[in-house]
């Protein structure tokens, strides 16, 4: 008689392994009374008694009570249950740890850059189906209603017979084009909910995917019930946030391009302060960090609820990166927010229905930097009105574009924080011409010089830019520069900031004060006077003291050190002829 301990270990092994202790537990029941009693459910799966009346109590079993004696009588569902039971539920570190694992299955065999999006996909659609199955069971319990238990609205997701998780379980050739088939249909059941989030995977080539290592795909993610049961949207998120930053650091530079660090986003977003029913909108969304962070932010600061109240919106350019941050706010429990594909420069997505640019209360963006290729023609076109006021960007550099796009995108008393390389500070020609007119309609309210290395594959500082179109009396005409480049922990291959170093910010930054060798309240006809130059160390001193010398003392030093070396010599040049040289 197989041990718990074993049953337990049967659940940690590949597909093969499970299915088998089912059908053997299934065999054996195939042979009892279809109510079994306590000890005879005990005898199958080789538990104590004990177990199963602790379980009973924390409600994962309701076992019939029949007779005087009441005596317990379990069903084919407490049995289901008690089989789904010997699975366990995941710590977030083991969720982790069991999530990178999956990476490995597939690390060497596929580029680096292309492996996570088929990791989200997989855990994505192994959730959406344990979720559907976990809402048919407890409404069936509920109802005893078949047809009631499968209704399109008891389920948050559509997932057809032929497209739950069990049909690609079972499949044991050409795996990959079963996917991809369950991947379409999937999409089409959940349209326009899902639209576009499986576009960019295909299990079905076989030289990135043999049969073998789908299937030792499918193996892994079967180990473990993912309904909400077993673990939770916040668990799951987690840990899907931990798999985004694995993949960013494996990624190198390329990294970058789908994740900016948490630390910074959370530097933003603390300054902004969402509020209640704020519209946030990030149109450089990468995996939608930013978009969390307002949500967790709030969260923290309130309570759930209010945060939930929140409108959430983002575009990204990438397909790949796209569903990874549709999957990030799904998985989150975020279904509310509005991610949409496209070129945000050349096509944006959020229009009113005159066809203007809708605009939001806060918005936040670390868009790709100093893009040379970009839709320079179509922008100039303005169709949008972003060039307003304001001198065209250079061709051949789509930093301002972004920036005059961000401003056009916040409403009256909206606010922005966005990171941009250092260049956006100083930049001459028609950069600088943009710039100028930005201050001199008071839109900046403050520069934060960045330490370097905080981002991935990319040594070089970064400034956030904090924008507001309708600045307090008291700051206006003034920009507040805050000088932040030292207060970091030191990493090997990357640097980041403490939560004493994100205080600090926050703090300085909510105070609006001068500090000391790190921030100053400047005013705008300062800036004018240093021709709009808002390079941060024009503005600050860099902290560290320049030891006063005194000349009269440093020459009679090196005199005596002169006739000290003229000894030396002497002495050299006698050893020399005692040595005949």
């Amino acid at each position: 008689m197989l041990t718990y301990e074993v049953l337990t270990l049967y659940l940690r092994r590949d597909r093969m392994l499970i299915n088998n202790m089912r059908k053997d537990i299934k065999a054996k029941l195939k042979e009892m009374p279809e109510l079994l009693t306590i000890g005879q459910v005990a005898e199958v799966f080789s538990i104590h008694p004990d177990t199963l009346r602790n379980w009973e109590k924390e409600g994962i079993l309701v076992p019939m009570r029949v007779g005087t004696r009441k005596d317990r009588k379990y069903r084919p569902q407490d049995i289901e249950a008690v089989m789904d039971k010997m699975g366990s539920k995941l710590t977030l570190p083991q969720l982790e740890q069991f999530l990178w694992k999956s990476a490995d299955i597939l690390r060497g065999k596929i580029d680096g850059s292309d492996y996570k999006k088929y990791i989200f996909g997989l855990l994505f659609f192994k959730r959406i189906s344990d979720v559907w199955d976990e809402e048919y069971e407890k409404i069936k319990k509920e109802y005893g209603d078949e047809k009631i238990a499968k209704a399109d609205y008891n389920h948050r997701f559509q997932v057809p017979k032929e497209c739950r998780w069990s049909v690609i379980e079972e499949k044991a050739e050409n795996i990959g084009q079963k996917l991809n088939e369950i991947f379409d249909k999937l999409a089409n059941a959940n349209s326009p909910k899902l639209d576009k989030i499986f576009n960019d995977l295909d299990f079905a080539n076989k030289d990135r995917f043999p049969n073998e290592t789908t299937q030792r795909l499918i193996n892994h993610f079967s180990q473990y019930n993912f309904g909400d049961t077993y673990i939770s949207s916040d668990l799951l998120g987690d840990a899907y946030e931990y798999l985004i930053k694995q993949f960013a650091a494996d990624a190198g530079k390329k990294g970058g391009e789908f994740y900016t660090p948490r630390e910074v986003e959370r530097v933003i977003i603390q300054i902004l302060k969402p509020h209640k029913k704020d519209h946030v909108y990030d149109p450089t969304a990468g995996s939608g960090g930013f978009l969390l962070e307002a949500f967790h932010y709030l969260k923290e600061k309130v309570d759930e609820s209010i945060a939930r109240t929140l409108y959430l919106n983002g575009q990204e350019l990438n397909i790949g990166t796209f569903a990874i941050a549709k999957i990030n706010m799904f998985l989150h429990g975020l279904d509310g927010a509005d991610i949409r594909r496209g070129d945000t420069l050349a096509n944006p997505q959020f229009l009113n229905p005159n066809g203007s640019l809708q605009t939001f209360d806060i918005v936040v963006a670390n868009f790709p930097y100093s893009i040379k290729e970009w839709e320079y023609e179509i922008f100039k076109s303005n169709k949008y009105g972003r060039i307003d006021g304001y001198e065209m960007p250079p061709n051949k550099n789509a930093d301002f574009a972004f920036i005059l796009h961000i401003i056009k995108s916040m409403n009256s008393n909206g606010r922005a924080g966005v990171v941009v390389p250092h260049g956006v500070l100083f930049k001459t020609d028609a950069s600088k011409r943009i710039r100028e007119q930005i201050l001199k309609n008071d839109l900046i309210e403050a520069i934060i010089g960045m330490p370097s290395k905080l981002f991935y594959g990319v040594g070089i500082p970064v400034v956030i830019i904090i924008f507001n179109k309708n600045k307090p009396e008291e700051r206006k005409n003034k920009v507040l520069i805050i000088n932040a480049e030292k207060d970091y922990s030191e990493g090997k291959n990357q640097n980041s900031l403490r939560v004493k170093d994100i205080e600090k910010i926050v703090k300085t930054y909510d105070k609006y004060e001068d500090v000391e060798n790190y921030a100053r309240v400047v005013d705008i006809k300062e800036i004018e006077e240093n021709d709009f130059n808002l390079n941060v160390s024009r503005y600050i001193e860099n902290g560290e003291k320049e030891e006063k010398i005194d000349v009269s003392i440093v020459k009679k030093e090196l005199n005596e050190l002169e006739k000290e070396r003229e000894k030396i010599d002497k002495k050299v040049e006698g050893y020399l002829k005692e040595l005949k040289y």
